[in-house]
């Protein structure tokens, strides 16, 4: 017995990257897009957009837009360190494992320590050893900790597990930089245990960070947000220099406005999160399935028998192998609906019964 030839494509939990732009945000796209206004961000959207996301954090901020993820976190990482030294994150961070070597390229040489543990959160006692390396002046000396929230293997930290690393990055002279690239899951999470995200950013010692639009819902845009205006000083001359100044900067900050102000750069987020332990659940009451990580976010992190991939694929099911031999990702999205679950499921239980497994 065998399993149907593919009648689809469907990359719905492929990545959070593979949804489409959010209705809020396309409109907001649509009425910045009547008349003209001035370029290169003296325009009325980027000066809301910013307000939005200084009332977000409840500080005074330095926010400045750029394209990518990639360019949110080596920009900002660049002008963070000084190219004789080091930045610490994880071993699964996308500073270590997707930037191409960005981040040492936009430092110009800054040398990315890796260090490993099991639910991609660093802790102090993980990161205390990397500043017993090398030998005084001829080893890096530690200029940065780059953390993921959420991370990518979906876990969350929270407040006080990022105060601790911060009191010691600090006692380090070190800045600390947040990649959130999916920040509005975390968001989500950390919201209905009591906490903003003003809890785990600034307050605990967060000095930079890379939030994210993408992933979110919109398009191309992607925010680098200083709480210490010293710190930014001078930034915007990078932006320029790194080709990351839009001239019609409105459609991206106006993306921002309509995600933020509507509430439904959280309330999206919230859903994504909820789909995924409604899809974590029925998984985990599946046989020869085993979860691998605890569901914190939107990502699942799931281990699937041989055979059991390949089958899915063939039904149309698009996602990717991320831990090991047989450890998977399955993301959603804002545009994740619980029919997609539910049909995602129908298919699995066939394949698992067609694989026997």
């Amino acid at each position: 017995m065998s399993v149907p030839a593919p009648t689809r494509h469907d990359f719905t939990f492929a990545s959070d990257n593979a949804a489409g732009i959010a209705p809020e945000a396309l409109a907001a796209l649509n009425a910045a897009n009547a008349g003209t206004v001035a370029s290169y961000g003296d325009d009325p959207w980027t000066e809301r957009a910013k307000a939005s996301i200084a009332a977000l954090f409840e500080h005074p901020c330095e926010v400045f837009f750029v394209f990518n993820g990639t360019a949110a976190n080596s920009v900002a990482l660049s002008h963070c360190c000084r190219r004789y030294q080091s930045i610490v994150c994880h071993a699964s961070g996308h500073v270590e494992t997707d930037e191409c070597a960005a981040p040492e390229f936009f430092t110009g040489g800054c040398k990315v320590i890796a260090v490993d543990s099991p639910d991609a959160k660093l802790r102090p006692e993980l990161v205390a050893p990397v500043f017993q390396r090398g030998h005084g002046i001829h080893y890096p000396k530690p200029g940065a900790l780059s953390l993921t929230q959420a991370t990518e293997l979906g876990t969350v930290y929270r407040p006080a597990e990022i105060r601790a690393l911060a009191d010691l990055a600090h006692g380090r002279d070190m800045v600390v930089h947040l990649d959130g690239a999916r920040f509005a899951n975390a968001a989500a999470t950390l919201a209905g245990e009591g906490f903003s995200p003003a809890d785990w950013t600034w307050r605990a010692g967060v000095d930079v960070v890379s939030l994210g639009g993408t992933k979110s819902g919109m398009n191309t845009t992607e925010a680098v947000v200083f709480f210490d205006a010293k710190l930014a000083t001078d930034f915007i001359y990078r932006i320029k220099q790194s080709g990351q100044l839009a001239a019609k900067q409105r459609f991206a900050s106006a993306q921002w406005c309509g995600m933020l102000e509507s509430g439904a750069w959280l309330r999206h987020a919230a859903h994504a999160n909820a789909l995924a332990r409604q899809l974590a659940h029925a998984l985990g009451q599946l046989p020869g399935l085993r979860l691998l990580a605890p569901v914190e976010a939107n990502g699942i992190f799931v281990d699937l028998p041989i055979g059991v991939p390949e089958a899915m694929l063939q039904r149309g099911w698009h996602f990717y192998r991320f831990i090991g031999e047989n450890g998977y990702r399955l993301m959603c999205s804002w545009a994740t609906t619980e029919a997609d679950v539910q049909r995602f499921l129908s298919d699995l239980r066939i394949v698992l019964k067609v694989t026997k497994c």
